[in-house]
Order: C-alpha cells, then structure tokens, then sequence
C-alpha cells in the first residue's frame, strides 16, 4: 500500500486523466463513431433521450455515460442533451460547455439537440410497444428490480409488469419508445442479472428491430423529417461492460462528463486548504507532504448488507496506520454527519488523526456557495477533494467510492491504464474494504460497468 506523491499535472509526457481538468482525448470516441460512419450505421432522424436516471452522482454519470455509449453503437444521428433524473439540466451536475465541445469534436455525426422539443417534427404520441418481441422469455424486469437493491436512492421507472407491458403502457404515453438493450441479444444461459453479453450485437439487431417496426405500424423509414427517438429504460446504468470497448477507450470516454465549474473550483479550494492544515498539523515530516482521503458510506439509504461503520472503521484505521498516517490530518467524505463525528473520535484515540470535511475547511463566500448547493452536488465537491488526496480509501460496493477508486487509477497507466484488480490490496493509490465473494450479492458487477 505504498502512496505515491499526488500526479495531478506531473505525468511528464504523459496525460493524467484523473485530474478533473484534464483536456478530453477525443480520438477513442472518434475512433468508434468513424467506424460506424464506415459501416455505414448511422440512421438519420434516430434520436436518444438519456434522461432515465436517478441516484446519487456516480449513478446518474454512468447512466448517462452508457446511454450514449449505446446510442452510439445503434447509429444514432441525434442526441438529446442529457438530463439529471428528467427535472435537472445536465449543468446541475455537469459543465455543459465541455460536453458540447468533447462530444462535438469526437462524434459530429450525431446532432444535440437542446430539448426534447427541438428534434424536428417529434411525434406525439406512439401506438405501440417498443420492447423487442421473441426475446426467449429474458424480460429484464427482475434484473432491474435486483438491480434496484444496488443503487440506493434509484426509482425503477418500470412497474412488476413484464417488460414489454410495461414499454407498451409507457410509449403510448409518452413521445418516445423505451427499450432495454439487452432485449436485443440472445440470453439463453446467462443468469437474468446478467450484464449485456452483445453489446456490439445490439447495434445491427436494433436496426434490424427499428426497420421491421417501421413497416409493421406504416411509420415510414426514419428520418430528420421523420425522427424515432428512443429512451433507455432505468436500471441499465451498469449494463456495458466497459473493457470491451479497449483501455484507451474506458481511460478517456468519462471525460466528457466534467464537474461543474463551480463546484469543482470548491473542491480544488477545499484540496488546497487540506494541503495547508497537512503542512501545519501533521507531526511527521513525512505527514507534512500529503493527504489521506476517506470515503465513509453509512448513510440511511446504504445497503443492510454493506460493510457496518465498525468493519468500515477498522478497514480505514488499518490501512492509514500501514501507510504512515498517524499523528496527521485527514480528509473525510460522508453524508452521516452524526457518524462523521463518531469517526473523529475513533481516528483521534486510535491514531491521533485530526478529521476535516469541507465544511471545515472552506470559510466565507466559499462555504456560503457550499451550502447554496444541494446534496448531490456537494458530493462533486467531495470527489474533487477525494481525486487530489494522495491516498483514498473507501468501500465497496459504493458506486462513489469506486468511481473515485478507477478515476484515480487512471493515473497509472494514462490511455494505457490496465483494469483495477477487484478485491486486492489497491494500486498504491486507493484501496477499498468490502466483501468480494459474490459477484452480484457484494456489488462486484459494478466494477465491470463503470466507466472512470
């Protein structure tokens, strides 16, 4: 568990894509969107919506993230801008700017359009279902309520109804087609929960889908004067397994989601402000050069089985005495703050460690912004201070955590960066305490699905 000095803008010749400012690498993405172009795979007037979200940060970017990884792969020529859980703008979590630029300069074949009322002459209304029929009987409705009990503080948007009633009562409501990727692939064999093992069968099989529907509803080919636009239905936000797109493709396409300005400069403040109270209040020379970040997950909506604050607790107090951080100053990320004031108890007579949070450490106008903020977006504030910290430890399966955990993995190996290895001892940079015996029971699944 060695802990390597901060990265952030010393990567040499290299690109440390943990940095939250670190510039987008566009050629992965542009890479991907090219081939389909070549494929001649891109179907005018087909739009996504990537709006189906909900949950805390790393839940709403990997949605977001996965949507528009599928619409690329099924030639989408538009995109609805993405939204925060269907109330927010992308900007309530995300620079906006950034993702128009990022995205603009790897996938120009695909339009962004502002609203959902702005793809021209969007229908109103559709007759039927848009659930893949003939699927083999995989309806994806236990999947997504299991899932359900993996990502605290989400809503199905689907009810106990099989999957294609439910599509079918939502689409004749709603001007939009909701699907479930996986019903586009054959399932027999795989366990219901299963991740999609054909991710790059979707494409042709959705496009085989989208034309037969065409002709069997008189709908007409689609076009810019025709669109189709299609909804991702909740609960898939885990479903791409992203090592199948290559390193350099997992290393860079979370890029194009950046935290919002504000919140970000908050973080790097607060970081900087820990650097400081390091420098002053560690009794170690050693100490005085860096930072622990913890990561403390009790919150009322966390997991009955996920480690109790006690295994949490002793995890972090182990692996901080191991790594020499004793006598210092640590930061804390919580949202329990009765429990945040317990850890600084139990850290202070264990350790003699000294706990800040960014309330502690951000004054003035500062903290005024802070609590001008709401829940989940100081939780972008925490990821900042977490991604500067030079070593983190946190808890699995907290999707925060493991977001935090790969992102500051990438500092290893740039656009080469090698997979996390699930269940060891860390890279040197984070390390994470949990259960790693079942692969669905203890969150594993979520590793596979994440993109950095």
């Amino acid at each position: 568990m060695s802990a390597p000095p901060p990265r952030h803008h010393q990567t040499g010749g290299g690109i440390d894509l943990s940095s939250p400012r670190a510039r987008f690498i566009a050629w992965p993405l542009k890479r991907v969107c090219n081939e389909q172009a070549t494929a001649g795979a891109f179907v005018p007037g087909l739009v996504f919506l990537c709006d189906n979200n909900s949950g805390g940060p790393a839940n709403i970017r990997n949605y977001i993230l996965t949507c528009i990884r599928y619409a690329v792969e099924s030639g989408a020529t538009g995109l609805v801008m993405p939204r925060i859980a269907t109330s927010q703008p992308l900007g309530y979590m995300f620079d906006e700017a950034h993702f128009r630029m990022a995205f603009g300069a790897a996938c120009p074949q695909i339009e962004l359009f502002e609203t959902l009322e702005n793809v021209p002459r969007q229908r109103q209304r559709w007759p039927t279902t848009a659930a893949q029929s003939g699927n083999g009987g995989h309806n994806d409705t236990s999947a997504v309520a299991s899932l359900a009990q993996r990502n605290p503080g989400a809503t199905p948007a689907l009810s106990a109804a099989s999957g294609a009633d439910a599509a079918s009562a939502k689409s004749k409501k709603e001007p939009y087609e909701e699907i479930r990727p996986k019903d586009f692939g054959a399932g027999g064999g795989c366990d219901p929960r299963d991740q999609n093992r054909h991710t790059h069968r979707f494409g042709p099989q959705f496009r085989k889908w989208l034309n037969e529907t065409a002709v069997e509803r008189g709908l007409g080919p689609p076009g810019r004067g025709n669109p189709r636009v299609m909804r991702l239905a909740w609960g898939v936000l885990w479903d791409w397994i992203a090592r199948a797109d290559g390193p350099e493709f997992v290393a860079t396409f979370g890029g194009l989601l950046r935290v919002r300005e504000d919140a970000l400069a908050l973080g790097e403040r607060a970081a900087e402000a820990m650097r400081r109270e390091v420098k002053d209040g560690a009794a170690s020379k050693k100490n005085r050069k860096r930072f622990l970040g913890v990561h403390l997950r009790t919150g009322s909506d966390a997991l009955q089985e996920w480690p109790s604050y006690d295994l949490q607790v002793d995890g972090y107090s182990a692996a901080a005495e191991s790594l020499g951080y004793r006598d210092t100053v640590v930061y804390l990320s919580t949202g329990n703050q009765t429990e945040a004031s317990k850890f600084a108890k139990t850290a202070a007579s264990r350790l003699g460690i000294t706990v800040r949070t960014k309330e502690s450490l951000l004054q003035g106008k500062d903290l005024e912004t802070l609590h001008s903020l709401s829940w989940a977006q100081q939780a972008l504030v925490d990821f900042i201070v977490l991604l500067n910290a030079n070593y983190f430890v946190g808890v699995s399966p907290s999707s925060f955590s493991i977001n935090v955990a790969l992102k500051r993995h990438l500092q290893t190996g740039d656009v080469h960066t090698r997979p996390w290895r699930v269940g060891g001892r860390g890279d040197g940079l984070s390390w994470l305490t949990g259960s790693y015996e079942k692969y669905w029971d203890d969150g594993l699944f979520i590793f596979d699905g994440m993109w950095p």
